[in-house]
């Protein structure tokens, strides 16, 4: 438990660190010329290295599959979130990604002027409602771009095997850009909690699941995204714990368990 937080610690140090810097150098650019290739590559390091930092460090794996679920042309990429991990996890695959992030991160300096020349989208959380109409004029326009957005549907980080709690921004999205929908499910948080001071060893995976066609009812698309998400993030969590999970499991943590293996096991 001790090395584990102190190689924690470590990992958080130079991540952050590196963070910054990449913030800072990207920011820099996108004042003097905006999106450039030399940007993009940069992101793309940072991620990949992001990656590398916590393998070594932590002994935190990465695994993504599906890729070929994601179709040619615009789309919206749908992901649970658990855990940081999921932002720069996913972020190799998603082709040229207009992440939705919330308007705090955009106020940021060179951090919010390095994802604003990275296609991010803001949206204002605090506005509700009213914060749709702005969100839909960035995302036609990064459609139009030639861009996937990526859309975190409950909005926040939530604990590995915690209750779903979907916003309706993704219907919003969903209705209005007319373009399938990629579920995304994963076990990120099992090892990178939200609220964790000790990330786990261990192999974080996501996978990419099959598209869900434009033109559902909103109540219809709603039910098949939650179910495909959460039924493999489930799965995903209960492949890991079946190969053996380092980090403790509290009583909650494991009720949570013992019940999808109830609900697996078919009545004899």
């Amino acid at each position: 438990m001790v090395i584990q937080a102190i190689r924690t610690a470590v990992f958080y140090a130079l991540f952050i660190g590196q963070t910054a810097i990449v913030a800072i150098i990207l920011g820099t650019i996108a004042l003097i010329t905006g999106r450039t290739k030399a940007s993009w590559a940069i992101a793309v390091y940072w991620c990949a290295s992001s990656l590398q930092l916590l393998r070594w460090l932590t002994g935190v794996k990465t695994k993504v599959s599906g890729q070929h679920n994601i179709p040619e042309g615009g789309c919206i990429i749908a992901a649970k979130h658990q855990s940081d991990w999921d932002v720069f996890a996913l972020f190799p695959y998603t082709g040229r990604p207009a992440y939705i992030v919330k308007k705090e991160l955009m106020r940021i300096p060179f951090f919010g002027w390095a994802a604003r020349s990275l296609d991010c989208i803001e949206v204002d959380r605090r506005k509700g409602a009213e914060a749709i109409p702005s969100m839909m004029r960035q995302a036609h326009a990064a459609i139009e771009r030639g861009c996937r957005i990526v859309i975190f549907p409950e909005g926040t980080r939530r604990a590995a095997l915690a209750p779903a709690d979907y916003r309706q921004g993704i219907v919003r999205l969903y209705m209005e850009l007319n373009v399938p929908v990629v579920p995304v499910a994963l076990n990120s948080g099992l090892f990178w909690g939200r609220n964790s001071p000790v990330i786990w060893p261990g192999t974080a995976e996501a996978e990419f699941l099959p598209a869900i066609e434009a033109g559902l009812a909103p109540d219809v698309f709603m039910d098949r995204l939650k179910k495909a998400i959460e039924s493999q993030s489930n799965e995903l969590a209960l492949k890991a714990e079946a190969q053996g999970l380092s980090r403790p499991i509290g009583p909650d943590l494991r009720s949570k368990f013992d019940a999808l293996k109830k609900a697996a096991t078919p009545d004899v």
